[in-house]
């Protein structure tokens, strides 16, 4: 059954000044597997991705190049970030530049709908500013600098000096808002989520808000102040309002009501700007604070979260060129508990590469298409009296795919995958056990042996639809080798939310050839 409900899902919009790295990907591919399932289940889906392309940092790396900061995004966004989306087979519905004008004019409408509101006031402000987060610091995230920057404070973040810096600038009444925010935590325990994320976020506001420095004029590089042409508005006002000016805000009131208010999937270290300042923002402008904010854990390379600096990056197409995107999406969103750190290791992904998709869920493809042309003349058998082998299939079909559907309800894509994978057990159980292989030998056994057929080609069909999300190139490959794109559809129109029910393979459909799923690999 499909609902038409709004689902407005966002990745935060990612820095360009920095390749993209296997972190950039984790965020990108749950955030699309997550709309992916929604849209297949009929729910009113857009998926929104983007790049922020404002601030200090960007400023100095354009100089530091010899070009214009404008052209120096433009060169990062077409040559890394929009490669990466067809990298790992993502399918967005849009994609937001913070320089595009249809943002850029936004934000100062919106800007001055709080300065007019009376949030926004002019003020002297001090404090250490690390260009690399954009970011004044708070105490908690300052250092002392060892090695070369002894004597020095750091960013806790980047282990790189912090700058003292001392302007006019213009504030935003963040303290005001303190109560609201914790009322809003209280009677939406779901806002953020995990538990370890809305407790850090309420203990955070809970020891007190200051009000938000929202300009700065030491640089040009960003949206001009609309009352005040010398400065412009700090980097993370105008990048948070990307997931409003993208659908609509200022423009079109329609999409606007349509998609508003949106999930937001973040890395937990940018959850304090998700799921405080900007509430707080939508709160002073009246208007929805999002449907909730999910923070993911840091994939961690060597025990050390990923950095450019350190040497730790490593691109996505490092993976993909030598296992494919949906192996590279299956093992980020399966491997790891999401809501909590990761690690990578190139032996992990090996193994689970080997072990569940090549022996597992392809190899329990190719076979059971191979028997159905050896057996069948290519032609998927009908099912005769099932037994209670047969039962415990369809009990297993079913129960696993609303499993992954309440999984994915909690935004725990790895739960909903483990979810799922219990058919491909089952599967290779129930082939194991039933030994159609010694059934073809016997004539008398004929119908059972196409009972035992057709229970794992529907088990497939069942697998293909729910995997889909997760997996969609090889999906959509099993499907079309199951004759299920001739007999009953294309593959993106099946209900995933009906996935489990049983008996929509329709039989004397066409098998094909298929080719490996997921082919056997030297390299790890």
């Amino acid at each position: 059954m499909t609902s038409g409900r709004s689902f407005y899902i966002t990745t935060p919009i990612y820095y360009p000044s920095d390749l993209p790295h296997i972190g950039h990907g984790y965020t990108t591919v749950a955030v699309d597997t997550l709309a992916r399932w929604h849209r297949q289940a009929g729910d009113d889906t857009w998926m929104l991705t983007g790049t922020d392309e404002h601030g200090q940092k960007m400023l100095r790396a354009a100089a530091a190049n010899g070009v214009t900061p404008q052209e120096w995004v433009d060169k990062l966004v077409t040559e890394s970030w929009f490669p990466l989306l067809e990298t790992l087979d993502v399918a967005n519905d849009d994609f937001i530049r913070t320089t595009q004008p249809r943002h850029e004019e936004r934000v100062q409408e919106f800007v001055k709908a709080l300065y007019d509101r009376g949030y926004i006031y002019a003020g002297e402000y001090e404090a250490l500013y690390c260009v690399g987060c954009e970011e004044f610091k708070p105490e908690a995230e300052i250092v002392d600098g060892t090695g070369p920057f002894e004597g020095l404070k750091v960013c806790a973040i980047h282990s790189k000096p912090l700058e003292l810096l001392q302007e006019k600038n213009y504030f935003f009444k963040l303290s005001e808002f303190q109560d609201r925010l914790l009322e809003l935590y209280k009677t939406e325990p779901d806002f953020v989520r995990p538990e370890s994320a809305r407790n850090e976020v309420v203990s955070f506001v809970r020891s007190g808000l200051k009000d938000l420095s929202i300009s700065r004029s030491a640089f040009d590089w960003g949206i001009t102040v609309p009352w005040d042409p010398s400065h412009v508005i700090y980097v993370w006002v105008d990048a948070l309002l990307n997931y409003a000016t993208a659908v609509g805000y200022g423009t079109d009131p329609e999409q606007f009501a349509r998609r508003w208010p949106a999930f937001h999937v973040v890395g937990k270290d940018i959850l304090r700007f998700h799921a405080v300042i900007w509430p707080a923002m939508l709160m002073a402008a009246g208007l929805d604070v999002p449907r909730g904010v999910f923070a993911h854990g840091w994939l961690l390379v060597g025990g050390e979260k990923m950095s450019k600096s350190k040497l730790t990056g490593i691109a996505p197409t490092e993976i993909t060129d030598v296992f494919g995107s949906d192996a590279y999406r299956f093992y980020f969103l399966s491997a790891i508990a999401f809501g909590q750190d990761g690690s990578f290791s190139w032996e992990d992904l090996s193994a689970r590469y080997q072990a569940e998709l090549a022996n597992g869920f392809g190899n329990l493809a190719s076979r059971t298409v191979a028997m159905i042309s050896k057996y069948f003349d290519g032609v998927v058998p009908p099912a005769g009296p099932s037994t209670d082998l047969d039962a415990a299939i369809h009990k297993i079909v079913a129960d696993a795919a609303t499993a992954a559907d309440a999984a994915i309800e909690r935004f725990r894509i790895d739960e909903a995958i483990a979810a799922i994978w219990t058919i491909v057990d089952a599967l290779n159980g129930y082939i194991t056990e039933n030994e159609p292989w010694a059934l073809a030998k016997d004539e008398a056994q004929r119908e059972r042996l196409g009972t035992v057929l057709y229970t794992a080609a529907e088990g497939l069909r069942a697998l293909a639809v729910l995997l889909s999300p997760v997996m969609p190139e090889s999906t959509a490959k099993l499907w079309v080798a199951l004759g299920a794109e001739d007999s009953i559809g294309a593959l993106a129109d099946q209900p995933i939310r009906d996935a489990g029910t049983w008996g929509v393979l329709r039989p004397g459909s066409s098998v094909k050839a298929l080719t490996p799923l997921f082919p056997r690999v030297e390299q790890a």
